[in-house]
């Protein structure tokens, strides 16, 4: 390299390996330091708020660099993988004592935010996801993998809405692309982006990839023949974690197919608004995953979340879990749960076994582990629950490993295995001998330095061990004139001179060697028992498939004994009912009872109008007959007297306002793109909650479009539906669809003041409450004064224009048929083509009124 001439050696080593991998950042090892060069220093200086110096010359010019300690390297790790940085992690390879220039080094991996195995560097309770996208937004395949547990599924679908909901449902730490991809906004705001060559998402390359992985000769086994586009996605993903890994992945031992008609859709503005494992401010308490994830294990927290991010269609399934709850609440809760708390995370142990970069404490886990397996076996022996059955089959002892770790691994060995300590005692004979001749150095030592003293009559002769000189006697400057001629000088040091014997020199090859030869021989040991333990790769990962599933199943039993929850009625007769439900997180922030309420969603009533005052529970009312919902279809136990549900498809919420002011969306516009979404894709089998639609924009036009939603959702649709509103207007919906009804939430007066009763009640709210309201936020008396007298004002005509009602109940029942005329005939004779004598009156004031609500005041 010409250009690299002036430079020096290991700068143009350093050069070479950084060109080989331009867009992360380099940890560049230098004895005990991980160094970063260039800009490679300065994104890391800024990032990690570390020093950035300058040493030495390359090329006539100073190098920036900063530099980490290897031992403490994956804090520092962490936070960049948290910016949404990767970094390739370069290693000496090579023997310094036999190499001419700089010592070999080589990019062992690349950390990357989607690919994380280190325990260190994971949340436990989270599952951390690798996702990539094939096709296009219209037409998408979706692959993702969760490398420290080996999980791979794929999915297929169309919509950039849908496709932004199962992005919000997975939430990848990584997501990868084809560099030819166009932006969508579906990814284009989410953290984590990387772009890949195209040609790597090209579906034969991406076959052979994933043949040549499996094993296979086609991949009709996996399901997948017919899913193109996901073939393309899981090639890709799977060539990247190749590249970066540079290890072989046999935890990967299978492709999941997640098909869309096997779990409840949720899209990703509703899942936001659910609160389901991040509150609307970015936290995670006070959500629902908060209230329910009392697990013990990692893994067990980690599947309990992707149920509740992934609820189920399937009635069955659903059914064996809650068999299974039941079959634990009498009494075999609490000794699973105690056992389950000495179990490590198997599922991750069993990735890094499979990776072979498991550490030391990783088969300390799995022994301990192993050791609870005869007493758990024991403590599930007695159920008869089929489901609870299949789990202690799974969790049968292992003797042999359990009995092998005991003897190879020490109680409490180091993290890593570089100095050695982690093999017992008595494991293997030639490394106890290795290690004898180690240990016995002290007492020569002390014999040799003794016996010299006593010879040389030297009372400041020391002999001392250090890792660059090695084994010496050291005697005071004071003294040194009388050292014996046999010594050999080895250092001088300001106060003391250091010498070597013929004995010592003879002694410390020994030793030195011996340990060395120790240290070997632990390592190759180790490897061994890393090798044995994966042979069994596939008897972990069903054990830790077990362990997750128990430890779930009991923490949902601990949750509805601690929480009075009971299990729901799962039929096919389509409808909600629910006795007594309460919201399964806010009660549990309340220092008061929480106000139970019922509520009946069936085929003679598919929509409740909701009304009643602001902070009456309206939200709280709708958000907890969804989050049973989803409970109920989780194998959950739900907070409620009684609970039925009938088949659901889909929930959808629109809830809250705000703006998305990155996108170039105003809350209206937000408001409406959800309530399309929801208008286009909600069925009869729908859940749907909608709250103060229309209110972003004027009175008239929000009422237009509310009435006309609420309309579609009764009459066209036919979706249970939840409608929240203040527009009093909308009460008169009942009437024209028999299928909707009123209820209010309860508040009553006292004095200028409201108490909220929380109470779910028939009927229409009578008025609003709105200036009793602002009087609890703390508006100014004078400012309520004057609104009381506006207000007055209004109701009385005298203020403002004529409060017409814009949506009069029409008849139930049609009256005789009528002659159309007068300005009723007038108006509809003006709609081209319209034939007012084909219309029946119903239809007419139907009509009429839409027309009416979507007229300008002035027109009025």
């Amino acid at each position: 390299m010409a250009e690299d001439a002036p430079h020096t050696p290991m700068m143009r080593q350093f050069l070479r390996i950084k060109a080989e991998h331009p867009d992360v950042l380099l940890f560049y090892r230098m004895g005990d330091f991980y160094e970063l060069f260039y800009d490679d220093a300065r994104r890391a200086a800024g990032l990690l708020d570390i020093t950035l110096t300058q040493r030495g010359e390359s090329a006539g010019a100073p190098i920036p660099m900063a530099g980490i300690p290897a031992h403490a390297y994956e804090g520092y790790l962490a936070r960049l993988l948290a910016r949404g940085e990767s970094v390739a992690i370069c290693e000496q390879v090579g023997d310094p004592a036999s190499s001419k220039g700089p010592v070999e080094r080589q990019v062992v991996r690349i950390v990357t935010p989607g690919t994380l195995t280190d325990e260190a560097l994971l949340d436990a309770r989270r599952s951390n996801l690798l996702t990539a996208v094939a096709g296009s937004a219209a037409q998408w395949g979706l692959a993702t993998l969760e490398l420290a547990a080996g999980r791979f599924s794929v999915t297929e679908g169309t919509g950039e809405t849908a496709l932004a909901a199962e992005l919000e449902r997975l939430a990848p730490a990584e997501l990868l692309l084809p560099d030819d991809l166009p932006d969508s906004a579906a990814w284009t705001a989410r953290r984590g982006l990387t772009r890949r060559p195209p040609w790597h998402f090209v579906h034969d390359a991406a076959t052979r990839t994933l043949t040549e992985h499996f094993g296979t000769r086609d991949l009709n086994g996996f399901g997948v023949a017919d899913m193109p586009r996901a073939i393309a996605a899981a090639g890709g993903l799977l060539q990247y974690v190749r590249d970066t890994q540079r290890a072989a992945l046999p935890h990967i031992r299978h492709l999941g197919v997640e098909s869309s008609d096997e779990a409840i859709m949720i899209d990703a503005a509703s899942r936001r608004n659910l609160e389901l494992e991040n509150n609307l401010a970015g936290g995670r308490e006070h959500t629902l995953a908060a209230v329910l994830d009392t697990t013990v294990t990692g893994m067990g927290s980690r599947l309990l979340r992707r149920w509740i991010n992934r609820p189920l269609r399937d009635h069955g399934e659903l059914l064996a879990r809650q068999a299974a709850i039941g079959a634990l609440l009498p009494g075999g809760l609490h000794a699973p749960r105690d056992l389950l708390q000495r179990c490590a995370d198997i599922e991750r142990i069993a990735a890094r076994i499979g990776m072979r970069t498991a550490r030391p404490r990783d088969l300390t886990g799995l022994r301990d582990t192993l050791a609870c397996l005869p007493d758990l076996h024991g403590a599930l022996a007695a159920f008869t629950d089929p489901r609870l059955q299949t789990l202690t089959a799974a969790l049968t002892p292992r003797p042999a490993v359990a009995a092998q770790l005991q003897r190879a691994i020490v109680e409490q060995p180091p993290v890593i295995l570089r100095d050695g300590g982690v093999i017992a005692e008595g494991y293997d004979a030639e490394l106890d001998e290795l290690r004898g001749l180690s240990r016995n150095a002290d007492g020569f030592l002390r014999d040799l330095e003794q016996r010299e003293r006593e010879s040389t009559g030297l009372s400041t002769l020391k002999v001392s061990y250090n890792r660059v000189h090695g084994y010496y006697i050291e005697i005071s400057r004071g003294q040194a004139d009388q050292a014996p001629e046999r010594y050999i000088r080895r250092q001088t040091l300001k106060g003391a001179e250091r010498y070597i014997t013929p004995e010592l020199k003879e002694f410390e090859d020994k030793v030195l060697s011996a340990k060395e030869r120790a240290l070997a021989r632990e390592k190759a040991l180790y490897e061994s028992l890393i090798t044995a333990l994966a042979e069994s790769l596939e008897d972990w990962l069903a054990l830790a498939e077990a362990l997750a599933e128990l430890d779930t199943l009991t923490t949902l039993a601990e949750r509805s004994a601690t929480l009075g929850y009971r299990a729901p009625v799962l039929d096919s007769e389509p409808g909600i009912e629910l006795t007594a439900a309460r919201h399964p997180v806010v009660e549990q922030s309340l220092d008061a009872p929480f106000v139970p309420n019922d509520i009946a969603l069936n085929e003679q009533q598919r929509m409740l109008v909701i009304t009643g005052p602001n902070m009456g529970g309206k939200s709280t009312y709708m958000r907890q007959i969804a989050l049973l919902t989803l409970m109920a279809h989780i194998g959950s136990h739900v907070p409620a007297d009684a609970a039925r549900f009938g088949p659901i498809d889909r929930i959808f919420t629109r809830i809250g306002a705000s703006d998305d002011l990155a996108g170039g969306r105003s809350t209206f516009m937000v408001e409406m793109t959800e309530t399309a979404n929801i208008l286009h894709n909600a069925t009869p089998s729908s859940l749907v909650l909608l709250d103060e639609i229309g209110r972003g924009t004027s009175t008239f036009d929000g009422l237009a479009l509310a009435w006309a939603t609420a309309e579609a959702l009764c009459g066209q649709i036919g979706a249970f539906t939840l409608f929240a509103t203040h527009y009093f207007e909308m009460t008169a919906l009942p009437a024209q669809y028999p299928s909707a009804a009123n209820v209010h939430l309860q508040a009553v007066e006292h004095g200028e003041r409201i108490v909220f009763l929380h109470r779910v009640q028939p009927g229409a709210a009578n008025q609003s409450y709105g200036l009793q309201v602002a009087a609890l936020a703390g508006v100014p008396d004078a400012v309520l004064t004057a609104a009381r007298q506006k207000l007055t004002e209004l109701e009385q005509g005298d203020g403002g224009p004529p409060q017409l009602p814009l949506f009069a109940a029409p008849p139930a029942e049609p009256p005789p048929q009528p002659a159309m005329d007068g300005p009723e005939r007038a108006v509809l004779e003006e709609i081209e083509g319209l034939d007012p004598d084909a219309l029946t009156p119903r239809d007419a004031h139907a009509l009429l009124y839409r027309l009416r609500a979507l007229a300008k005041p002035h027109e009025r």
